[in-house]
């Protein structure tokens, strides 16, 4: 496992290069993974979608405070890809939360490229991203969130429940949703990890 997550972290992005590659996709109508028009499509919106998002995500001064005491150093790799609009909600919010705090690094690693990576983090048998893994500076696992938060997750279980699959109408109301939380299941779902794993062996590691 090591030796996997050293070759993914070698080509990953930092979060301003992840940016300047979605801003080229965009220029040329590309996408990241198998191309299609809806991907294309959906690498575009989700570009717009991260710039706002860039400038309206807020940190309370107590959420920063959670995340600017975070012992120790830890990578947080987040398995992405251009076109996953759950991906573009949640890639702007994980910066913010880095850039609180000297001690994470965000990382972002494409799903595609990297399959051997995405089978060892699997969602319920199915590659879903985003995926965050958490890691010590030693590159041990420390633990993993994604790809939704758990009001998010709810919505989807409970469509797939009442209407056997995921639609557009459902993606359009799950977008909605995004808007109105502004980030805060996110933020506060992540908040209570890091506060977990204050206490846990890796804080004197």
């Amino acid at each position: 496992m090591r030796e996997l997550l050293l070759q993914s972290l070698k080509n990953s992005f930092s979060y301003p290069d992840y940016l300047n590659l979605l801003e080229d996709l965009v220029k040329y109508k590309s996408t990241t993974g198998e191309p299609n028009e809806d991907r294309v499509n959906f690498t575009a919106l989700n570009f717009k979608r991260i710039q706002r998002l860039n400038k309206t995500i807020k940190l309370s001064p107590e959420q920063e405070d959670s995340f600017k005491n975070l012992r120790p150093q830890q990578t947080w790799l987040v398995i992405l890809e251009s076109w996953c609009a759950d991906g573009a909600q949640t890639i702007p919010v994980l910066n913010k939360i880095a850039e609180a705090s000297e001690n994470i690094s965000l990382k972002i690693v494409l799903r595609d490229e990297h399959p051997e990576l995405m089978d060892n983090f699997l969602t319920n048998g199915t590659r879903s991203i985003p995926k965050l893994i958490i890691l010590h500076k030693n590159l041990e696992v420390m633990t993993t969130w994604g790809p939704r938060s758990v009001p998010a997750t709810e919505m989807v279980t409970d469509y797939k429940t009442e209407f056997g699959k995921i639609d557009a109408a459902f993606k359009a109301k799950l977008q909605i949703w995004y808007t109105k939380d502004r980030g805060m299941s996110i933020i506060n779902e992540l908040a209570d990890t890091v506060d977990k794993l204050k206490s846990d062996r890796f804080t004197t590691v």
